[in-house]
């Protein structure tokens, strides 16, 4: 009696990849936390970075993400701790590692924290204040500042002038400048004086410097913008110019829903 033939398995449609995903080196660097990648491009020219045991200088060649063959100054990387930081920005600090003007930096208020590299998670303009975040974990970064998220983010605005119904109902239809939509999730007033007034204003997407095209265009100057929420996570009583790292709580709170564990 012949015995059938055997036949080779199939791979299932949901095996796993034997091998990490592949990205230019200096992209993985940065994602694995160890530095922004214009710092990787820097080191990777200088020499400073191999890769299987062989010194790379173009930036762009492709690495596994898992960084296993990876080497800086002659030594493999060392596994970087994740790290989530919230810090009080104030008026006038530029939101970049390095300015071209030579203006002051968050980076230059955070130098002697003995904190790890950190990129910023969104950005706040040179004139506006209050919460921002930095973190080394690029894809809870990336995470929070997809605008397919749509995370609220509150503002307290000072604006002179009174704005009243109208307008605020007017923030909330939105204006179209230099072919922009810009609009506000709400706006309320929350205190007026007799030459200006203070707004709550909640983007859910945001253009740059959106909540000042928008009142200007409406006729009001701002004279003050902080950020006080980013989603659930307030700025509280963190006074200006600190900062302190996220609670593992507060770092899930801001995960997209579909992505936590």
């Amino acid at each position: 009696m012949s015995r059938p033939t055997s036949r080779p398995s199939r791979p299932s449609r949901h095996a796993v990849p034997t091998h990490a995903p592949r990205h230019g080196l200096a992209r993985v660097l940065s994602k694995l936390g160890v530095c922004s990648r214009s710092q990787a491009e820097q080191w990777i020219r200088e020499g400073r970075v191999s890769l299987a045991g062989r010194v790379v200088h173009d930036p762009d060649r492709p690495a596994s993400i898992d960084g296993r063959q990876i080497a800086l100054d002659g030594q493999p990387l060392q596994a970087v701790e994740r790290c989530h930081v919230m810090f009080n920005k104030p008026r006038g600090l530029v939101v970049s590692a390095a300015d071209e003007h030579g203006r002051a930096t968050v980076y230059t208020a955070l130098s002697a924290a003995g904190l790890p590299w950190l990129g910023p998670v969104g950005r706040l303009d040179k004139a506006s204040e209050g919460l921002l975040l930095l973190s080394n974990d690029t894809a809870w970064a990336a995470g929070i500042t997809d605008p397919a998220m749509h995370l609220d983010k509150t503002y307290h605005v000072q604006v002179a002038g009174r704005p009243d119904a109208a307008a605020l109902a007017a923030m909330h239809a939105g204006i179209v400048d230099a072919g922009d939509l810009l609009k506000a999730k709400r706006a309320t007033l929350l205190r007026a004086g007799t030459k200006n007034a203070w707004l709550e204003v909640v983007l859910d997407e945001g253009r740059n410097r959106h909540i000042r095209r928008l009142l200007a265009a409406l006729g009001f100057d701002v004279l003050r913008l902080i950020r006080v929420a980013i989603g659930p996570l307030q700025l509280g009583d963190l006074a200006k110019g600190q900062w302190r790292h996220l609670t593992g709580g507060e770092v899930r709170q801001l995960v997209p829903a579909p992505a936590r564990p």
